[in-house]
């Protein structure tokens, strides 16, 4: 069994079909998905799915840093509504995204470090999203300098010294389908890296792995990605579902949202 820990499964691309998709999921082994949260244009659909589909995904609150623009102090105000009204698995997908404009840079630092301040105070992790921006959120979390600030870093693309200045943060390493492109560069990370800080995702329904690339993701296809990293590591595919399923109850706690008539509460008794 896996658990996806990244998948916007609610995304306007899967409508037409979601029911069979989220049956292809299980089909599949994937037991859980775990649903980062955009901004107030998709909560809605991120809690209905969540509602409709209760046995199979939780749900994260936060501002992604794409949607940072000049209503973001409205944005964040109303993540901090929701958090105070229920449990979340995590405060995500929060973080930099300087790749396709840097206009609301010091903005997005903002938010960045505004919602870091709730992880803390509801003691929950995060989810960083970081693209072009890995160096600038290393040097924020260091700032922060606080041992009890953690989460995972989400669709990791960086290199080794990267990696380990973010596991030395006590973060994981969110692993997706860049592993499976032939010159995705993630190869020395999976390698070096210690196996019990790296998690399995998605982020569908963007970066289809190998031999999906160019399509549509989805979660059905998260075992493509655990082929990969079970050929890198030199270990079976269970061995990759066992270790990295365990690793994502450990950082998100999932313990609190056990139900026994989940079928993924049975992964309890491999992890713990």
């Amino acid at each position: 069994m896996f658990i996806d820990t990244h998948t916007h499964l609610y995304s306007t691309k899967f409508a037409a079909e979601q029911a069979e998709m989220m049956a292809r999921a299980r089909t599949a082994g994937v037991e859980l998905a775990l649903l980062p949260a955009v901004d107030r244009s998709s909560h809605a659909a991120m809690l209905q799915l969540e509602r409709d589909y209760p046995d199979q995904t939780l749900a994260m609150i936060g501002l992604h840093p794409v949607s940072v623009k000049e209503d973001f102090a409205e944005e964040l105000a109303v993540v901090e509504t929701y958090l105070a009204e229920r449990p979340w698995v995590a405060i995500g997908e929060i973080g930099m995204d300087l790749y396709w404009d840097k206009t609301y840079r010091p903005q997005q630092e903002i938010a960045f470090l505004r919602q870091c301040e709730w992880a803390l105070a509801y003691d929950l992790p995060i989810c960083i999203h970081a693209r072009e921006s890995i160096d600038e959120l290393l040097e924020l979390i260091e700032g922060i300098n606080n041992p009890k600030l953690r989460g995972v870093f989400h669709c990791f693309t960086g290199n080794v010294a990267q990696a380990r200045r973010a596991i030395d943060r006590g973060f994981y390493l969110g692993i997706g389908g860049v592993v499976t492109f032939k010159n995705g560069g993630l190869e020395p990370v999976l390698r070096e890296m210690p196996r019990e800080r790296i998690l399995l995702e998605t982020d569908a329904p963007y970066l289809a792995p190998v031999p999906k690339r160019g399509k549509r993701n989805e979660t059905a296809y998260l075992p493509f990605v655990a082929e990969k990293v079970s050929e890198l590591w030199e270990t079976s595919v269970e061995e990759v579902s066992r270790q990295t399923s365990k690793n994502a109850w450990q950082l998100f706690e999932l313990d609190r949202f056990v139900k026994s008539s989940y079928p993924w509460s049975a992964l309890a008794a491999s992890v713990n």
